[in-house]
C-alpha cells in the first residue's frame, strides 16, 4: 500500500473519530485516490455512496464507469438508470447508460435510451456507432448498416465504423462490399490486423484470390503462429495467377544515389566508427543466410582481418559473399572465387570530394515480425564487412560513424514532412540512444542493429535533406543525467500525454516522468470516468498534430473477437478457456492500463507491463496500453471486444508527432526536449 493512500486513510480515520463532516469535494478526492490507488472495488463502493447521498453527477459518472470496467454490468445499468431518472436530459448521463445497457446485453433498452441522444459534429459518429450495436444486437442489421454508414460520412471513428460496416455485408454474403469496408478500415489504420483477417476472407469468398493471398501473406508474416493465415496461404498458392514473390512485399531493385559527405564543424575530431547488423531480426539477432549480394558505387578494395587486400574493382560491379559447406568465399562479377576467413570489409573510394561512397545490399529484411515487413535492396553510406559467424551464418555490417548512423535513422523513425525543430530534437534523441546502448550487441559482432529493437536504421534509402541537416545542425549534442547518456526512448504518438517509466513496468527513472500533451487539461486532476470521453472525444492536444501522419496514431479503435483473443491468449500465455472478461486491475493517473486480469472459464491471466499488454490482446499488438475496452454481446453471448485507444508505443519519453505539434506551434527542439525529458541536461 502506498504512502499516501495510508496517509490520506489515516486522515479519514481522524477526521471520523472527531465527528468532522466531509466536504463533497474531499469525498470526491477520497474516491479517486482509491481508485488511482488500485483499489477500484472501494472506489466503487465510495462513488456509488456519495451518489446515493448528493445525487451529484460526477459520482454517477464515475461509479457507472468503474463497474463497466470491473465487469459488472449489472451493476453500472443499476447506477446508471438512477442516473438517468434524476438527469434525463443530460447527453454525458444518456450515453453513459446506453453503454452500460450495451455492456449488459440490453440492446432494445440501449436503442431506446441512445435514440435520445443530439447529433452533433463531435459525438454524431460514436452516436451512430453505438445506435448500430444496439440494432445488431436485436437483429435489425438493415437498420444498423444505415446508421454504420453515417458513422463512416461523419469521419470521426472511421476505422471502427467501416469494421461494424463490413461485418454487416460479410453477414450479407455481400463480400465485394465487405472488402471495400474493412480496406478502408485499414487504409485508416494499417495495424487493425482484425480487419485484415476479415478482409482476406472477404476477398477470398470473392474470388479475388490474388488480393486474398497477399493480405494472408501479411498475417503469416506478422505472427507465424497464425495458423489459420498458413493454412490459408496454402490453400490459395495453387488458385493465384502471378508469381508468388509478386505477391509478397518484395521493393524494386535499386540504383545507387549521389549523396554528399557529411560536414563537420571547423577543427571537429575524426569521428569514431560503430558497428550496425543490417537486415537483423525483430529481437536484433543475425538473419540466417548463406549468400550476401553486394554493389560497391566507386573503386574499392576488399581486405581480410590482418588488411591484407583480397581483391579490387570498380563501381557498379556485382559481388558476393557465399557460405559454403562451412567455408567462405567472395564471387567476383566474371564468376571469380576468392576465399576468406571470419572477415571481410569492403571500402569504396568517393569519386570526387563532394559525392559520399555507398554501396547496396541486396533482398535485406526490413520491419522484422511487423505487418509492414518486406525484403528488399539497400543502400549505406561507410563500409560493408561481412562476418562469418560462430554460428555458421554469413552477417552484414555497416561501419561508419556515428552521425552518418544518425543521417539513416531521422525518416526511418520520424515522417521527413515533420518541422525542422522536431526532426533536430530527433537527432538529438538518436545520437544519445545510440551511445547509451553502443555495444548492445557485440555478442553478435556488432554494436547496434538495424531494426527497431535498436532505432530503425535505412540507410541512405532514410535519407533526406531536412533529416540531414538535422543532423548536421545538432552534431555532438545529447541529453545527459549526471553526466551520462540518458534513457532517450520516444514513441510515436502519446494520444495526449506519456506515462512514467516506472508506470510502464520499467526501472524508475527521474527524467521519464508522465508529462501532459493536451493544451487545455490538468492530467492529475482527472477523474476515473474521464478516460473513456478522452478517449472517444479527444481535446486538443499537441500529439493530435495531423500533417504527414495518420490520426490513427492518436486516436484509434480495435475490435477483437472473443474466439481471435483466446487463440492469442492460448498460444503466448496458457489455455483458459473461452474469455469471459477483460478487467483493468491498475490504471496510471495518466490513464494508461498498467495492470489487466483475462478471465476465462478455465483460469486467469494477468498482464503487467505495457509490452506484455499490447502484445496479449489482440494480433500482432495494440497501438498503446493508453484504452478502456468494453465487451459486446449478441444474443446473450459474448462475441468480441472494442478497445478505444490512444498513441502508438509505450508512450514513455519522447512524443514524436506531440514534438511535431510542438514545433508546428513554435517551439524550439530544445524547448521540445526539456519538456518531455525534464531533468535531462542538453549537452556539446
Amino acid at each position: 500500500m502506498k504512502k499516501g493512500f495510508l496517509l490520506l486513510l489515516c486522515c479519514c480515520l481522524v477526521r471520523h473519530a472527531f465527528g468532522a463532516a466531509y466536504t463533497l469535494p474531499e469525498r470526491m478526492h477520497e474516491a479517486a485516490e482509491l481508485y488511482f490507488n488500485h483499489h477500484p472495488q472501494d472506489a466503487l463502493k465510495k462513488y456509488i455512496e456519495i451518489s446515493k447521498d448528493t445525487g451529484t453527477k460526477n459520482a454517477f459518472l464515475n461509479a457507472i464507469f468503474i463497474a463497466m470496467e470491473q465487469n459488472q454490468p449489472k451493476m453500472a445499468v443499476d447506477v446508471a438508470l438512477e442516473a438517468y431518472r434524476m438527469y434525463p436530459q443530460d447527453d454525458e448521463i444518456i450515453e453513459m447508460a446506453g453503454e452500460a445497457l450495451l455492456g449488459d446485453g440490453q440492446h432494445a433498452a440501449a436503442e431506446r435510451i441512445l435514440s435520445f441522444l443530439p447529433q452533433d459534429n463531435k459525438t454524431a459518429g460514436f452516436f451512430h456507432i453505438n445506435l448500430a450495436r444496439a440494432q445488431l444486437g436485436i437483429g435489425e442489421p438493415k437498420l444498423a448498416k444505415y446508421n454504420l454508414k453515417q458513422a463512416v460520412k461523419a469521419g470521426s471513428h472511421p476505422g471502427l465504423a467501416n469494421y461494424l460496416l463490413g461485418g454487416v455485408y460479410e453477414s450479407e454474403q455481400n463480400y465485394k462490399d465487405a472488402a471495400k469496408a474493412y480496406q478502408a478500415a485499414l487504409d485508416y489504420d494499417h495495424q487493425f490486423m482484425e480487419a485484415r483477417v476479415h478482409l482476406a476472407h472477404a476477398l477470398e469468398q470473392a474470388k479475388e484470390y490474388n488480393e486474398a493471398y497477399s493480405q494472408y501473406k501479411i498475417l503469416f508474416s506478422t505472427d507465424k503462429k497464425n495458423t489459420r493465415a498458413e493454412e490459408a496461404l496454402a490453400r490459395l498458392r495453387p488458385k493465384i495467377t502471378r508469381p508468388e514473390h509478386e505477391l509478397s512485399a518484395q521493393r524494386p531493385p535499386l540504383e545507387h544515389t549521389d549523396v554528399s559527405p557529411l560536414v563537420l564543424p571547423p577543427g571537429a575530431a575524426t569521428p569514431k566508427e560503430i558497428k550496425i547488423g543490417l537486415g537483423v531480426t525483430s529481437s536484433g539477432q543475425p538473419t540466417p543466410r548463406t549468400q550476401i549480394t553486394f554493389i560497391p558505387s566507386g573503386e574499392f578494395t576488399l581486405t581480410d582481418k590482418s588488411g591484407k587486400t583480397l581483391a579490387t574493382g570498380k563501381g557498379g560491379e556485382v559481388w558476393k559473399a557465399v557460405l559454403e559447406n562451412k567455408q567462405t568465399h567472395l564471387v567476383g562479377p566474371q564468376g571469380q572465387k576468392v576465399p576468406f576467413k571470419k572477415t571481410v570489409t569492403l571500402e569504396i573510394t568517393a569519386d570526387n570530394p563532394t559525392q559520399a561512397p555507398t554501396f547496396i545490399v541486396k533482398n535485406l529484411l526490413s520491419g522484422a515480425g511487423m505487418s509492414w515487413a518486406s525484403m528488399g535492396d539497400k543502400e549505406y553510406r561507410g563500409k560493408l564487412e561481412i562476418l562469418h559467424s560462430a554460428g555458421n551464418n554469413l552477417v552484414p555490417i555497416n561501419v561508419l560513424t556515428l552521425d552518418e548512423y544518425v543521417q539513416g535513422i531521422i525518416a526511418a523513425e520520424m515522417p521527413a514532412g515533420f518541422p525542422q525543430e522536431a526532426l533536430r530534437a530527433q537527432a538529438v534523441l538518436a545520437r544519445t540512444y545510440a551511445l547509451k546502448h553502443l555495444g548492445k550487441h557485440k555478442y553478435y559482432g556488432y554494436d547496434l542493429c538495424d531494426a527497431q529493437n535498436c532505432q530503425v536504421y535505412n540507410g541512405v534509402n532514410a535519407e533526406t535533406e531536412a533529416g540531414n541537416e538535422a543532423v548536421e545542425s545538432t552534431i555532438g549534442q545529447t541529453l545527459q543525467y549526471k553526466g551520462k547518456p540518458i534513457e532517450s526512448v520516444f514513441s510515436a504518438n502519446c494520444g495526449g500525454v506519456t506515462q512514467s517509466s516506472k508506470d510502464a513496468g520499467w526501472t524508475e527513472t527521474p527524467y521519464l516522468q508522465s508529462v501532459s500533451d493536451y493544451q487545455n487539461l490538468e492530467v492529475d486532476q482527472l477523474e476515473p470516468y474521464q478516460f473513456k470521453s478522452l478517449l472517444q472525444y479527444p481535446p486538443t492536444a499537441y500529439s493530435k498534430y495531423d500533417k504527414h501522419v495518420s490520426m490513427a496514431a492518436f486516436r484509434w479503435a480495435r475490435v477483437v473477437s472473443e474466439p481471435e483473443l483466446r487463440n492469442v491468449i492460448k498460444n503466448q500465455k496458457k489455455d483458459i478457456g473461452p474469455i469471459t472478461a477483460l478487467i483493468p486491475l491498475k490504471r496510471s493517473r495518466a490513464g494508461y492500463v498498467t495492470k489487466l486480469l483475462v478471465k476465462g472459464t478455465q483460469g486467469t491471466v494477468t498482464l503487467e507491463k505495457e509490452n506484455v499488454i499490447r502484445n496479449n490482446l489482440s494480433i500482432g499488438l495494440l497501438r498503446s496500453s493508453y484504452f478502456i475496452v468494453q465487451p459486446i454481446y449478441q444474443n446473450h453471448q459474448l462475441k468480441y471486444f472494442i478497445f478505444y485507444g490512444g498513441g502508438w508505443g509505450h508512450g514513455v519519453g519522447f512524443c514524436q508527432t506531440g514534438a511535431a505539434g510542438r514545433a508546428d506551434a513554435g517551439q524550439d527542439y530544445k524547448t521540445i526536449l526539456a519538456h518531455y525529458f525534464p531533468l535531462a541536461e542538453l549537452t556539446q
